[in-house]
């Protein structure tokens, strides 16, 4: 299977172009993060979400209360069961986020060349003339000449839904601006972007607190997803909130950049982040559009040689209200994969798409053509060089299974892991083939009752690309003698068997740990 893998550089041969796509029990090593919404919040399209390749769901708190994601999220549960798909939880915060508040809901037509004030005044209804925002500082942080966006969700750059305003004066606290295109505005709420101008509002803001320590620690959820992140300390800020919350000390932070701030301290920031989102929509206001991929290109190598999981957002906007994505937007997805992104984030094509199952399907499938011919020996090579020498011993560990995977053209790598953190290294070194993490739970107590643990990490790498966790028996400790630990193999080969990913012959590399020792074997399996 993996000996007709291509790279970019060789002149790939249009009979293989025109091969139709193999159908794999995992769609794709790419993971996809789906919204889940008004469009895709009932069993049966979540089910159907789920069996397309979604493996992460996204509950986005901008939009909706608790009660409605909760209820979205019993849906989840149920379809979870019933396909046998495991599923992590991300709940996104509202952060920083500037909005300007239609309560009428009447759809708002801006003219070019016309005049409209934005007023902190909530007590006024929106209008063509009036936008009233969630924000009193903006006419201190503005002046004449700064260029202001809105839209319904950020940003389609679509010039017809979304408008561009130049700031001609500010009066008091209203900011007076002109109207740069026609536009109408549609729905309740908006958001309000302003082009490189910090705004001084808290990264974690009181809603999203009581959101987190609700609806957060009811659920357990696998990921924090940070919005406007723009400092390291907004991350460390965050993860001593979540420390104080029962189990979400165990929760991820993945850190959104959407501005220049979190643009200029990315470095600070993915040192203390678990993983990043690179918010394409909002950057892509804050950035010249000609600097956008560069900063994609950059920040998903650092992300990459770091070993943090990292995820692209806003590739198949067109596919919100039609049934195929645009060329552009295909090789976006693709590129986005070569560029070495983990996960793909959808937003409004699965949260209110027309089409959210075959939105994840059709991503899906683009993201394993790309892995085809992903250059994973100079991917290799690279990050062997950035990590150096002597590396630690895990590292040395996991380069070496995956190098020993390659060399005898391996159908699958078995790690066992209790922390996770081998596989997540593992997959750092971007095996063509899957990664089983088998995740060995451990035993703790608080004095006053026993609990397993395991099951937080299982789900947190689902978000990582190759990483696909199986939850082991929690008899069969992670160092043990030798014939508990052949028990345990049996039971992943078994499952590798039913999944389609093994077959009789193949070799299959396994890394695991025996006392001491962490061992690396190639076994080759029999009829």
């Amino acid at each position: 299977m993996h000996s007709s893998h291509l790279l970019l550089e060789e002149p790939i041969r249009m009979a293989s172009i025109l091969e139709p796509s193999k159908a794999n029990f995992f769609p794709a090593m790419t993971k996809i993060v789906g919204t889940l919404g008004s469009k895709s919040r009932s069993v049966d399209v979540i089910s159907g979400c789920l069996k397309a390749g979604m493996s992460v769901a996204r509950f986005d708190f901008s939009l909706g209360d608790p009660e409605y994601h909760q209820e979205t999220l019993e849906n989840l549960k149920a379809a979870v069961k019933s396909t046998r798909k495991l599923c992590a939880v991300m709940l996104d915060t509202v952060g920083a986020e500037l909005q300007v508040v239609n309560k009428s809901e009447t759809a708002i037509s801006l003219e070019a060349d016309a005049s409209v004030i934005l007023t902190p005044d909530r007590g006024q209804e929106a209008s063509s003339e009036v936008l009233p925002i969630n924000f009193d500082g903006l006419s201190k942080a503005v002046k004449q000449g700064d260029t202001i966006f809105i839209g319904q969700y950020l940003f389609t750059g679509s010039e017809t839904t979304s408008v561009w305003l130049e700031v001609s004066e500010v009066k008091g606290d209203d900011v007076v601006c002109s109207i740069k295109n026609t536009a109408t505005l549609a729905g309740s709420l908006f958001t309000l972007h302003a082009s490189q101008i910090p705004i001084e509002l808290p990264t974690l803001s009181d809603k999203d607190k009581e959101v987190i320590s609700t609806w957060g620690v009811k659920n357990k959820i696998d990921f924090l997803s940070l919005s406007y992140t723009r400092h390291a300390e907004d991350v460390r800020r965050a993860r001593e909130y979540l420390s104080k919350l029962g189990d979400l000390y165990q929760t991820q932070i993945f850190a959104k950049i959407e501005n220049i701030e979190g643009l200029t301290h990315f470095d600070e920031i993915l040192q203390e982040a678990d993983g990043i989102i690179l918010s394409r929509g909002n950057l892509g206001i804050d950035l010249p559009p000609e600097k956008v991929f560069l900063f994609q290109k950059a920040a998903l190598y650092k992300c990459n040689m770091a070993g943090k999981p990292a995820v692209v957002t806003r590739v198949v906007d067109s596919m919100t209200d039609n049934l195929r994505p645009t060329r552009a937007e295909a090789t976006d997805v693709a590129n986005a994969v070569l560029d070495g992104t983990d996960a793909i984030l959808l937003g409004a094509e699965t949260l209110r798409g027309l089409y959210p199952v075959e939105t994840i399907s059709i991503v899906g499938k683009i993201c394993a053509e790309a892995e085809k011919v992903f250059n994973q020996d100079l991917y290799f090579k690279k990050t062997v060089k950035y990590v150096g020498e002597p590396m630690t011993h895990l590292e040395s560990i996991a380069s070496s299974a995956v190098r020993a995977a390659i060399k005898v053209k391996a159908s699958v790598i078995i790690c066992f892991t209790s922390s996770g953190r081998a596989a997540r290294l593992i997959a750092k070194y971007r095996p063509t083939m899957p990664v089983l993490s088998v995740v060995i739970p451990r035993l703790k107590t608080n004095q006053l009752k026993w609990s397993f643990t395991g099951a937080f990490e299982a789900r947190q790498s689902l978000i990582v690309r190759g990483l696909f966790p199986m939850l082991a028996d929690p008899r069969h400790p992670a160092e043990s003698t030798s014939a508990t630990n052949e028990s345990v193999l049996k039971v992943a080969l078994d499952h590798g068997k039913a999944s389609g990913v093994i077959k009789s012959h193949d070799r299959v590399v396994v890394c695991q740990k025996v006392g001491d020792a962490s061992v690396v074997k190639i076994i080759e399996l029999e009829d």
